[in-house]
Order: C-alpha cells, then sequence, then structure tokens
C-alpha cells in the first residue's frame, strides 16, 4: 500500500458529560412504520443500486447510492423502525459495545474490481427542521479497488416503552427535570426490556482498502451559535479506519419561552 490512513473522529459530547442542549428526544409514533432489506449478491457486470429513507416524524434523511461495471461481492442490512426498540443492534463505539435502540441501522461488507470505476456515496442528516440536531455525515468514493466493512446507524426518539413506569409523551418533562443528573437521563432513556435508547445520535464506522478517491464530509450546524465541519478526501491507494459521531444529549433546556408566548390573538 502506497499510505495508510487512520482517522478516528468523535464529534460532539456524549451523554456522560455534563452538558444540557436543547433538543429532547422525538415521541415515536404509536403506529409506527417499519423497513428491512438484507441482500448478499457476487458476481460480474454491471451495478446499480441505490437505497433513501425520508421520515420527517424521526426527522431522518438518508441516501445510499453506487454505480459500476466489474465484480462484485456485496452483504448488506438497510433496517430502519420508528420504534427503535424494535430495532436492537451492536455497534463498538456506542454504549460500550452493548445491545442499543436504533431508529437506522445499516451495514455493508463489500470487494470491487473494474476498469470502470465504482462511484458512490452515502449521506445521513438528522434534519433540525423537523426536531433533530442539524448534524450530517457524507461518504463519497470512485475506486477502481475497493474492500469495505461499514456500519452507519441513527436515532432520534424516546423508548416507545419507557422503563420508568411513565408515557414517552411525559418523558420529556422528566428529562427536563433530571437536567444534568446523566445517571437519570441514562435511566430514563433506558426502555422497560433494559435497552439503552441513545438519543440524538448519528454515526459511521469504516474500515477500508481503495484503489480511487474516497472521502468523507461531517457538519453539525445550529444558526448563530454552532458551526463544525470535517472533510477528509483521498486519492491513491489508502487503507483508512475511521468512526465519524455526533451525539447531543436529549435533554430540553431550562426556561425557553416559545415564541409569542402569552399572546392571545
Amino acid at each position: 500500500m502506497k499510505g495508510v490512513v487512520i482517522v478516528a473522529l468523535a464529534i460532539a459530547l456524549m451523554a456522560g458529560c455534563s452538558i444540557v442542549l436543547a433538543n429532547p428526544p422525538l415521541i415515536p409514533p404509536v403506529q409506527y412504520e417499519q423497513f428491512c432489506e438484507s441482500q448478499k449478491v457476487s458476481g460480474s457486470g454491471i451495478i446499480d443500486v441505490s437505497t433513501s429513507i425520508i421520515d420527517k416524524k424521526i426527522a431522518l434523511e438518508y441516501y445510499n447510492t453506487m454505480a459500476g461495471d466489474g465484480d462484485l461481492e456485496l452483504d448488506s442490512e438497510h433496517a430502519y423502525s420508528q420504534n427503535a426498540e424494535k430495532l436492537k443492534r451492536n455497534v463498538s463505539s456506542v454504549n460500550g459495545g452493548n445491545k442499543s435502540a436504533f431508529n437506522l441501522f445499516e451495514t455493508t461488507k463489500m470487494t470491487y474490481q473494474g476498469a470502470t470505476p465504482l462511484t458512490g456515496g452515502k449521506y445521513m442528516n438528522s434534519k433540525a427542521f423537523y426536531g433533530g440536531i442539524g448534524a450530517d455525515v457524507q461518504e463519497m468514493f470512485s475506486v477502481n479497488e475497493m474492500e469495505k466493512d461499514e456500519t452507519a446507524f441513527f436515532v432520534s426518539t424516546t423508548p416507545y416503552q419507557p422503563k420508568c413506569n411513565t408515557s414517552p409523551e411525559d418523558l420529556i418533562s422528566k428529562l427536563k427535570d433530571a437536567g444534568r443528573d446523566t445517571n437519570k437521563v441514562e435511566e430514563l432513556m433506558t426502555s422497560a426490556s433494559g435497552i439503552y435508547d441513545p438519543a440524538h445520535l448519528i454515526g459511521l464506522e469504516t474500515k477500508n482498502s481503495f484503489n480511487g478517491t474516497w472521502g468523507t464530509d461531517a457538519t453539525w450546524h445550529r444558526i448563530f451559535y454552532k458551526d463544525i465541519k470535517a472533510h477528509e478526501m483521498f486519492t491513491g491507494t489508502f487503507e483508512a479506519e475511521k468512526l465519524i459521531k455526533f451525539h447531543e444529549n436529549p435533554v430540553p433546556e431550562r426556561d425557553i419561552h416559545p415564541p409569542c408566548e402569552g399572546i392571545d390573538c
């Protein structure tokens, strides 16, 4: 290999840190919806693959595409659930590697080789306009050879059945009362089945080697007070191991008054 790149990026503070930000977790719908796609593909020829998931109720935007002409082996899973308790997975960088609840979980194991570059990308956004935290992660590539093992994850909702014997709707006020008590917050964000729901969380773990161009962009923007950007792009023959993760403690700020409060129109 001409170069070796090992990058680990952890942006934002985990729930164990004493910081309180404004976004409460979103409440999953009573009539929740789900989607699952799992596939194994091996062969040679034209490749055209795309998946998109947009859900305003949980502030999720997700796009994943790739196209090329060559030899491909692919083992992948897309799983999406508005009720995160139904989607329990182990991610090494979340909750100490123990099972956690996710609204979106995607894994890709892939090898590719071809004279025509395999071109594609992945985009995840916790959309602030719909109650997310305004963070997004993007991956781009155009490669003649690639081996990749990658996991993407997203969660923004309260537990569907909280352990604290309350409803998801009432959980928001209890999180506000918990304030900086991070042990209490973690207890509230644990379901009756004992699975932790780490909202708000968006991230990407990847290990890959490639010949071509590969890179990532990560941003977290809040109007007037926050702007975080991380960009990497590599062209040549590289190996890369990378973690990108955004997390916000899902506790509403105290004493926030909505615009026009008290006005009787």
